[in-house]
Protein backbone atom coordinates (compact mmCIF):
# COMPACT_ATOMS: atom_id res chain seq x y z
CA UNK A 1 0.00 0.00 0.00
CA UNK A 2 1.38 3.39 -0.96
CA UNK A 3 1.88 5.96 1.77
CA UNK A 4 3.46 9.37 2.14
CA UNK A 5 6.35 10.05 4.49
CA UNK A 6 7.04 13.64 5.53
CA UNK A 7 10.56 14.87 6.10
CA UNK A 8 10.42 16.58 9.48
CA UNK A 9 13.26 18.98 8.81
CA UNK A 10 15.84 19.86 6.17
CA UNK A 11 18.53 17.17 5.90
CA UNK A 12 22.02 17.41 7.22
CA UNK A 13 24.79 16.50 4.85
CA UNK A 14 28.30 15.62 5.83
CA UNK A 15 31.37 14.50 3.97
CA UNK A 16 33.91 11.83 4.83
CA UNK A 17 36.71 10.98 2.44
CA UNK A 18 40.38 10.23 2.11
CA UNK A 19 42.70 13.21 2.52
CA UNK A 20 45.81 11.91 0.81
CA UNK A 21 46.91 11.95 -2.82
CA UNK A 22 44.49 14.61 -4.04
CA UNK A 23 44.93 16.86 -7.02
CA UNK A 24 43.71 20.48 -7.37
CA UNK A 25 40.16 20.82 -8.62
CA UNK A 26 39.87 22.52 -12.00
CA UNK A 27 39.30 26.28 -11.96
CA UNK A 28 35.88 26.11 -13.60
CA UNK A 29 34.53 23.52 -11.19
CA UNK A 30 36.03 25.26 -8.17
CA UNK A 31 34.22 28.40 -9.24
CA UNK A 32 31.01 26.41 -9.44
CA UNK A 33 31.50 25.17 -5.87
CA UNK A 34 32.21 28.69 -4.64
CA UNK A 35 28.98 30.02 -6.10
CA UNK A 36 27.14 27.02 -4.65
CA UNK A 37 28.44 27.60 -1.11
CA UNK A 38 25.04 28.05 0.49
CA UNK A 39 22.84 25.92 2.75
CA UNK A 40 21.53 22.70 1.22
CA UNK A 41 17.98 23.95 1.59
CA UNK A 42 18.72 26.61 -1.03
CA UNK A 43 18.85 24.64 -4.25
CA UNK A 44 20.69 26.34 -7.11
CA UNK A 45 20.28 24.79 -10.53
CA UNK A 46 23.47 23.87 -12.39
CA UNK A 47 22.49 25.96 -15.41
CA UNK A 48 22.08 29.17 -13.41
CA UNK A 49 25.23 28.65 -11.37
CA UNK A 50 27.46 27.80 -14.31
CA UNK A 51 26.47 30.94 -16.16
CA UNK A 52 28.80 32.79 -13.85
CA UNK A 53 31.81 30.64 -14.74
CA UNK A 54 34.20 30.58 -17.66
CA UNK A 55 32.65 27.30 -18.79
CA UNK A 56 29.83 29.16 -20.51
CA UNK A 57 32.03 31.55 -22.45
CA UNK A 58 31.47 31.84 -26.16
CA UNK A 59 32.62 28.69 -27.89
CA UNK A 60 33.15 26.78 -24.64
CA UNK A 61 31.94 23.24 -24.11
CA UNK A 62 28.69 22.66 -22.20
CA UNK A 63 29.32 22.88 -18.42
CA UNK A 64 29.29 19.16 -17.69
CA UNK A 65 31.42 18.33 -20.72
CA UNK A 66 34.17 20.64 -19.46
CA UNK A 67 34.36 19.23 -15.92
CA UNK A 68 33.08 15.68 -16.19
CA UNK A 69 36.23 14.07 -14.81
CA UNK A 70 35.97 16.00 -11.56
CA UNK A 71 32.25 15.24 -11.33
CA UNK A 72 33.11 11.55 -11.81
CA UNK A 73 35.54 11.73 -8.88
CA UNK A 74 38.99 12.21 -10.40
CA UNK A 75 39.90 14.33 -7.35
CA UNK A 76 37.83 12.28 -4.87
CA UNK A 77 35.11 14.97 -5.04
CA UNK A 78 37.22 17.39 -3.03
CA UNK A 79 35.29 20.60 -2.28
CA UNK A 80 32.26 19.24 -4.16
CA UNK A 81 30.39 17.40 -1.42
CA UNK A 82 30.29 19.93 1.40
CA UNK A 83 28.57 22.04 0.30
CA UNK A 84 27.08 19.79 -2.36
CA UNK A 85 27.96 21.10 -5.80
CA UNK A 86 24.74 21.59 -7.83
CA UNK A 87 26.17 19.92 -10.93
CA UNK A 88 27.25 16.91 -8.86
CA UNK A 89 23.81 16.84 -7.25
CA UNK A 90 22.27 16.73 -10.71
CA UNK A 91 24.44 13.80 -11.75
CA UNK A 92 23.76 11.85 -8.54
CA UNK A 93 20.03 12.26 -9.09
CA UNK A 94 20.36 11.28 -12.75
CA UNK A 95 22.18 8.05 -11.98
CA UNK A 96 19.80 7.37 -9.09
CA UNK A 97 16.90 7.49 -11.51
CA UNK A 98 18.61 4.91 -13.72
CA UNK A 99 18.74 2.67 -10.64
CA UNK A 100 15.10 3.34 -9.74
CA UNK A 101 14.19 2.25 -13.27
CA UNK A 102 15.30 -1.27 -12.34
CA UNK A 103 12.59 -1.50 -9.69
CA UNK A 104 9.92 -0.09 -11.99
CA UNK A 105 10.76 -2.63 -14.68
CA UNK A 106 11.16 -5.72 -12.45
CA UNK A 107 8.28 -8.20 -12.82
CA UNK A 108 7.07 -9.54 -9.47
CA UNK A 109 3.83 -11.04 -10.75
CA UNK A 110 4.01 -14.86 -10.24
CA UNK A 111 1.48 -15.40 -13.01
CA UNK A 112 3.56 -13.53 -15.57
CA UNK A 113 5.77 -15.27 -18.13
CA UNK A 114 8.45 -12.74 -17.22
CA UNK A 115 8.24 -13.36 -13.49
CA UNK A 116 11.51 -12.30 -11.80
CA UNK A 117 12.68 -10.79 -15.08
CA UNK A 118 12.25 -7.45 -16.80
CA UNK A 119 8.73 -6.59 -17.90
CA UNK A 120 9.90 -4.96 -21.12
CA UNK A 121 12.22 -5.50 -24.05
CA UNK A 122 15.58 -3.70 -24.17
CA UNK A 123 14.48 -1.22 -26.83
CA UNK A 124 11.40 -0.09 -24.92
CA UNK A 125 12.43 -0.42 -21.27
CA UNK A 126 13.60 3.14 -20.63
CA UNK A 127 10.58 4.52 -22.46
CA UNK A 128 8.19 2.33 -20.45
CA UNK A 129 9.57 3.58 -17.14
CA UNK A 130 9.38 7.23 -18.20
CA UNK A 131 13.03 7.74 -19.19
CA UNK A 132 12.71 7.97 -22.96
CA UNK A 133 14.66 11.24 -23.00
CA UNK A 134 17.53 9.90 -20.88
CA UNK A 135 19.91 9.88 -23.84
CA UNK A 136 20.93 6.24 -23.32
CA UNK A 137 20.13 2.99 -25.05
CA UNK A 138 20.04 -0.36 -23.25
CA UNK A 139 22.43 -2.89 -24.77
CA UNK A 140 22.11 -5.86 -22.42
CA UNK A 141 20.08 -7.19 -19.51
CA UNK A 142 21.98 -8.59 -16.54
CA UNK A 143 21.00 -11.63 -14.45
CA UNK A 144 22.39 -12.91 -11.17
CA UNK A 145 22.00 -16.28 -9.48
CA UNK A 146 21.80 -16.72 -5.69
CA UNK A 147 23.38 -20.08 -4.80
CA UNK A 148 20.35 -20.95 -2.69
CA UNK A 149 17.33 -23.12 -3.47
CA UNK A 150 14.09 -21.93 -1.89
CA UNK A 151 11.45 -24.67 -1.37
CA UNK A 152 8.60 -22.17 -1.80
CA UNK A 153 9.93 -21.20 -5.22
CA UNK A 154 10.72 -24.67 -6.52
CA UNK A 155 10.36 -25.19 -10.22
CA UNK A 156 11.50 -21.69 -11.15
CA UNK A 157 14.85 -20.64 -12.51
CA UNK A 158 17.16 -19.36 -9.78
CA UNK A 159 18.50 -16.60 -12.00
CA UNK A 160 16.96 -13.15 -11.49
CA UNK A 161 17.09 -9.95 -13.52
CA UNK A 162 19.16 -7.48 -11.52
CA UNK A 163 19.83 -4.65 -13.95
CA UNK A 164 21.07 -3.58 -17.34
CA UNK A 165 23.94 -2.17 -19.35
CA UNK A 166 23.37 1.01 -21.34
CA UNK A 167 25.49 3.40 -23.38
CA UNK A 168 24.99 7.10 -24.07
CA UNK A 169 23.78 8.14 -27.52
CA UNK A 170 25.61 10.63 -29.73
CA UNK A 171 23.60 13.68 -28.62
CA UNK A 172 24.10 12.78 -24.95
CA UNK A 173 27.81 12.22 -25.63
CA UNK A 174 28.12 15.87 -26.66
CA UNK A 175 26.43 17.00 -23.45
CA UNK A 176 28.45 14.66 -21.21
CA UNK A 177 31.80 15.24 -22.89
CA UNK A 178 32.40 11.49 -23.29
CA UNK A 179 30.75 8.21 -24.21
CA UNK A 180 29.36 6.86 -20.94
CA UNK A 181 29.03 3.12 -20.36
CA UNK A 182 26.43 2.68 -17.63
CA UNK A 183 25.64 -0.43 -15.59
CA UNK A 184 22.67 -0.10 -13.26
CA UNK A 185 21.64 -2.56 -10.51
CA UNK A 186 18.54 -2.86 -8.35
CA UNK A 187 18.62 -3.85 -4.70
CA UNK A 188 17.34 -6.87 -2.82
CA UNK A 189 13.78 -7.93 -3.60
CA UNK A 190 13.40 -11.73 -3.70
CA UNK A 191 13.68 -14.13 -0.78
CA UNK A 192 16.78 -15.86 -2.12
CA UNK A 193 18.53 -12.51 -2.35
CA UNK A 194 17.62 -11.67 1.24
CA UNK A 195 19.14 -14.92 2.46
CA UNK A 196 22.22 -14.57 0.24
CA UNK A 197 22.77 -11.15 1.81
CA UNK A 198 22.63 -12.72 5.27
CA UNK A 199 25.78 -14.72 4.59
CA UNK A 200 28.00 -12.67 6.82
CA UNK A 201 31.54 -13.93 6.25
CA UNK A 202 34.60 -12.65 4.43
CA UNK A 203 36.24 -14.72 1.73
CA UNK A 204 39.15 -13.99 -0.66
CA UNK A 205 37.83 -12.46 -3.88
CA UNK A 206 40.42 -14.19 -6.12
CA UNK A 207 38.93 -12.64 -9.28
CA UNK A 208 42.32 -12.42 -11.00
CA UNK A 209 43.61 -15.97 -11.55
CA UNK A 210 47.16 -14.69 -12.13
CA UNK A 211 47.25 -12.62 -8.93
CA UNK A 212 44.87 -14.13 -6.32
CA UNK A 213 45.64 -11.53 -3.61
CA UNK A 214 44.40 -13.57 -0.60
CA UNK A 215 44.37 -10.46 1.60
CA UNK A 216 41.65 -8.88 -0.57
CA UNK A 217 38.45 -10.27 0.93
CA UNK A 218 34.78 -9.61 0.21
CA UNK A 219 31.45 -10.64 1.67
CA UNK A 220 30.70 -14.21 0.59
CA UNK A 221 27.02 -13.65 -0.23
CA UNK A 222 27.71 -10.75 -2.58
CA UNK A 223 30.57 -12.62 -4.24
CA UNK A 224 28.39 -15.68 -4.75
CA UNK A 225 25.65 -13.60 -6.34
CA UNK A 226 28.23 -12.04 -8.64
CA UNK A 227 29.96 -15.28 -9.72
CA UNK A 228 27.32 -18.05 -9.54
CA UNK A 229 25.85 -19.48 -12.74
CA UNK A 230 22.45 -20.90 -13.71
CA UNK A 231 22.92 -22.88 -16.90
CA UNK A 232 19.24 -23.83 -17.20
CA UNK A 233 17.92 -20.27 -17.27
CA UNK A 234 16.50 -19.28 -20.67
CA UNK A 235 17.10 -15.56 -20.13
CA UNK A 236 20.76 -15.51 -19.12
CA UNK A 237 23.99 -17.11 -20.26
CA UNK A 238 26.81 -17.35 -17.74
CA UNK A 239 27.24 -15.76 -14.36
CA UNK A 240 26.48 -12.13 -13.61
CA UNK A 241 30.22 -11.54 -13.74
CA UNK A 242 30.69 -13.20 -17.14
CA UNK A 243 27.78 -11.30 -18.64
CA UNK A 244 29.09 -7.96 -17.44
CA UNK A 245 32.77 -8.37 -18.28
CA UNK A 246 31.87 -9.52 -21.78
CA UNK A 247 29.44 -6.68 -22.49
CA UNK A 248 31.52 -3.87 -21.02
CA UNK A 249 34.58 -5.11 -22.93
CA UNK A 250 32.54 -5.25 -26.14
CA UNK A 251 31.36 -1.65 -25.76
CA UNK A 252 34.85 -0.38 -24.89
CA UNK A 253 36.22 -2.06 -28.00
CA UNK A 254 33.42 -0.61 -30.15
CA UNK A 255 34.13 2.95 -29.00
CA UNK A 256 37.83 2.51 -28.24
CA UNK A 257 38.85 5.65 -30.14
CA UNK A 258 36.47 7.91 -28.19
CA UNK A 259 36.65 9.51 -24.76
CA UNK A 260 35.02 6.96 -22.45
CA UNK A 261 33.81 6.58 -18.90
CA UNK A 262 32.42 3.62 -16.98
CA UNK A 263 29.68 4.45 -14.48
CA UNK A 264 28.32 1.77 -12.16
CA UNK A 265 25.25 2.65 -10.11
CA UNK A 266 23.30 0.54 -7.65
CA UNK A 267 21.05 0.56 -4.62
CA UNK A 268 21.59 -1.64 -1.56
CA UNK A 269 22.64 -5.09 -2.81
CA UNK A 270 23.02 -3.53 -6.25
CA UNK A 271 25.66 -1.14 -4.98
CA UNK A 272 27.66 -4.18 -3.81
CA UNK A 273 27.50 -5.71 -7.27
CA UNK A 274 28.51 -2.35 -8.76
CA UNK A 275 31.57 -2.14 -6.52
CA UNK A 276 32.58 -5.75 -7.21
CA UNK A 277 32.31 -5.08 -10.95
CA UNK A 278 34.36 -1.88 -10.69
CA UNK A 279 37.09 -3.69 -8.77
CA UNK A 280 36.99 -6.65 -11.18
CA UNK A 281 37.32 -4.50 -14.31
CA UNK A 282 40.23 -2.55 -12.85
CA UNK A 283 42.00 -5.59 -11.39
CA UNK A 284 41.89 -7.41 -14.73
CA UNK A 285 42.88 -4.27 -16.65
CA UNK A 286 39.78 -4.41 -18.84
CA UNK A 287 39.15 -0.67 -18.53
CA UNK A 288 41.60 0.27 -21.29
CA UNK A 289 40.75 2.14 -24.47
CA UNK A 290 42.31 1.94 -27.92
CA UNK A 291 45.32 3.98 -26.78
CA UNK A 292 45.81 1.71 -23.74
CA UNK A 293 44.70 4.49 -21.41
CA UNK A 294 42.67 3.70 -18.31
CA UNK A 295 38.97 4.39 -18.74
CA UNK A 296 37.83 6.00 -15.44
CA UNK A 297 35.53 3.85 -13.31
CA UNK A 298 33.03 5.55 -11.00
CA UNK A 299 30.59 3.85 -8.63
CA UNK A 300 27.51 5.70 -7.40
CA UNK A 301 26.40 3.72 -4.37
CA UNK A 302 22.96 4.37 -2.89
CA UNK A 303 22.30 2.92 0.59
CA UNK A 304 25.13 0.45 0.11
CA UNK A 305 26.44 -1.96 2.77
CA UNK A 306 30.10 -2.72 3.33
CA UNK A 307 31.43 -5.10 0.67
CA UNK A 308 34.91 -6.16 1.76
CA UNK A 309 37.75 -5.78 4.23
CA UNK A 310 40.43 -3.11 4.49
CA UNK A 311 42.53 -5.01 1.94
CA UNK A 312 39.68 -4.71 -0.57
CA UNK A 313 39.29 -1.00 0.19
CA UNK A 314 43.01 -0.33 -0.22
CA UNK A 315 43.19 -2.26 -3.47
CA UNK A 316 40.23 -0.35 -4.93
CA UNK A 317 42.01 2.89 -4.07
CA UNK A 318 45.26 1.67 -5.66
CA UNK A 319 43.40 0.77 -8.84
CA UNK A 320 41.71 4.17 -9.00
CA UNK A 321 38.12 2.95 -8.63
CA UNK A 322 36.18 6.02 -7.48
CA UNK A 323 33.21 5.46 -5.18
CA UNK A 324 30.66 8.02 -4.01
CA UNK A 325 28.54 6.56 -1.21
CA UNK A 326 25.17 8.27 -0.79
CA UNK A 327 23.86 7.16 2.61
CA UNK A 328 21.10 8.01 5.04
CA UNK A 329 22.65 8.13 8.52
CA UNK A 330 19.49 6.46 9.85
CA UNK A 331 19.65 3.57 7.36
CA UNK A 332 20.78 0.37 9.14
CA UNK A 333 21.74 -1.36 5.90
CA UNK A 334 24.62 1.09 5.40
CA UNK A 335 26.06 -0.08 8.74
CA UNK A 336 26.17 -3.73 7.68
CA UNK A 337 27.92 -6.06 7.69
CA UNK A 338 30.47 -5.41 10.41
CA UNK A 339 28.65 -3.40 13.06
CA UNK A 340 31.22 -4.57 15.58
CA UNK A 341 34.23 -5.33 13.36
CA UNK A 342 34.70 -2.48 10.90
CA UNK A 343 37.15 0.22 9.81
CA UNK A 344 36.82 1.89 13.21
CA UNK A 345 38.00 -1.17 15.16
CA UNK A 346 41.25 -1.96 13.34
CA UNK A 347 43.67 0.36 15.13
CA UNK A 348 44.29 0.87 18.84
CA UNK A 349 45.08 4.37 20.11
CA UNK A 350 45.50 5.53 16.52
CA UNK A 351 48.81 3.67 16.12
CA UNK A 352 48.62 -0.06 16.75
CA UNK A 353 47.05 -2.32 14.15
CA UNK A 354 45.03 -5.02 15.86
CA UNK A 355 45.47 -8.74 14.96
CA UNK A 356 41.92 -9.07 13.66
CA UNK A 357 42.12 -6.02 11.37
CA UNK A 358 42.15 -8.18 8.21
CA UNK A 359 38.76 -9.57 9.30
CA UNK A 360 37.19 -6.15 9.67
CA UNK A 361 34.78 -4.82 7.07
CA UNK A 362 35.51 -1.40 5.58
CA UNK A 363 33.55 1.05 3.46
CA UNK A 364 35.17 2.21 0.22
CA UNK A 365 35.19 5.77 -1.11
CA UNK A 366 33.74 9.17 -0.24
CA UNK A 367 30.58 9.49 1.81
CA UNK A 368 27.71 11.89 1.15
CA UNK A 369 25.62 11.57 4.31
CA UNK A 370 21.92 12.48 4.33
CA UNK A 371 19.72 12.66 7.42
CA UNK A 372 16.07 11.80 7.01
CA UNK A 373 13.26 9.62 8.38
CA UNK A 374 14.35 9.20 11.99
CA UNK A 375 12.30 6.11 12.64
CA UNK A 376 12.92 2.41 13.02
CA UNK A 377 11.24 1.27 9.81
CA UNK A 378 14.07 0.19 7.47
CA UNK A 379 11.74 0.24 4.47
CA UNK A 380 11.37 4.02 4.87
CA UNK A 381 14.96 4.93 5.62
CA UNK A 382 16.30 2.62 2.90
CA UNK A 383 14.01 3.55 0.01
CA UNK A 384 15.71 4.64 -3.22
CA UNK A 385 12.90 7.05 -4.10
CA UNK A 386 13.36 8.76 -0.74
CA UNK A 387 17.06 9.24 -1.47
CA UNK A 388 16.35 10.71 -4.90
CA UNK A 389 13.43 12.84 -3.71
CA UNK A 390 15.49 14.36 -0.93
CA UNK A 391 18.35 15.24 -3.26
CA UNK A 392 15.94 16.79 -5.75
CA UNK A 393 13.92 18.83 -3.26
CA UNK A 394 15.54 19.06 0.19
CA UNK A 395 12.79 21.38 1.53
CA UNK A 396 9.85 19.35 0.28
CA UNK A 397 8.25 16.15 1.49
CA UNK A 398 9.50 13.04 -0.27
CA UNK A 399 6.81 10.73 -1.56
CA UNK A 400 7.85 7.17 -0.76
CA UNK A 401 6.22 4.21 -2.45
CA UNK A 402 5.82 1.47 0.14
CA UNK A 403 5.46 -1.96 -1.43
CA UNK A 404 4.73 -4.73 1.05
CA UNK A 405 5.94 -5.14 4.60
CA UNK A 406 9.07 -3.61 6.01
CA UNK A 407 12.45 -5.29 5.82
CA UNK A 408 12.30 -6.97 9.22
CA UNK A 409 8.81 -8.32 8.64
CA UNK A 410 9.83 -9.73 5.24
CA UNK A 411 12.87 -11.44 6.70
CA UNK A 412 10.96 -12.82 9.69
CA UNK A 413 8.08 -14.12 7.56
CA UNK A 414 10.42 -15.83 5.13
CA UNK A 415 12.71 -17.37 7.74
CA UNK A 416 9.72 -18.85 9.57
CA UNK A 417 8.81 -20.80 6.44
CA UNK A 418 12.18 -22.47 6.03
CA UNK A 419 13.67 -25.65 7.47
CA UNK A 420 16.41 -24.83 9.95
CA UNK A 421 18.69 -27.61 8.70
CA UNK A 422 18.78 -26.10 5.23
CA UNK A 423 20.81 -23.02 6.11
CA UNK A 424 24.05 -21.85 7.66
CA UNK A 425 22.17 -20.40 10.60
CA UNK A 426 25.22 -19.25 12.50
CA UNK A 427 25.90 -16.75 9.70
CA UNK A 428 22.27 -15.66 9.56
CA UNK A 429 22.03 -15.22 13.33
CA UNK A 430 25.18 -13.10 13.41
CA UNK A 431 23.94 -10.88 10.62
CA UNK A 432 20.51 -10.40 12.19
CA UNK A 433 22.28 -9.53 15.43
CA UNK A 434 24.19 -6.83 13.54
CA UNK A 435 20.92 -5.47 12.17
CA UNK A 436 19.25 -5.38 15.58
CA UNK A 437 22.26 -3.62 17.08
CA UNK A 438 22.35 -1.01 14.31
CA UNK A 439 18.66 -0.26 14.78
CA UNK A 440 19.26 0.48 18.44
CA UNK A 441 16.72 -2.13 19.55
CA UNK A 442 19.16 -3.42 22.18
Amino acid sequence: MASSILIPKPPLISHKSRTHGRKPVSASLAATSAVAARPLTSVATPTTTLKTTAATAVGAKPPLASVWREIQGSDDWEDLVEPLNPLLRQEIVRYGEFVAACYKAFDLDPSSKRYLNCKYGKRSMLREVGMESSGYEVTKYVYATPDIDIPTQGGTCRSRWVGYVAVSKDEEVRRLGRRDILVSFRGTVTNTEWIANLKCSLTPARLDPHEPRPDVKVESGFLSLYTSDESSCKFSSGSCREQLLSEVSRIINKYKDEELSITLAGHSMGSSLALLLGYDLAELGLNRDGSNRDVPITVYSFAGPRVGNSGFKERCEELGVKVLRVVNVNDPVTKLPGVFLNENSQVLAGRYKLPWSCSCYAHVGVELALDFFKMKNPACVHDIDAYIGLLKCPKMAAQVKMDGANLLDQAKEFLNLQKIDAWRWQDVAWHVGDLVQSLGII
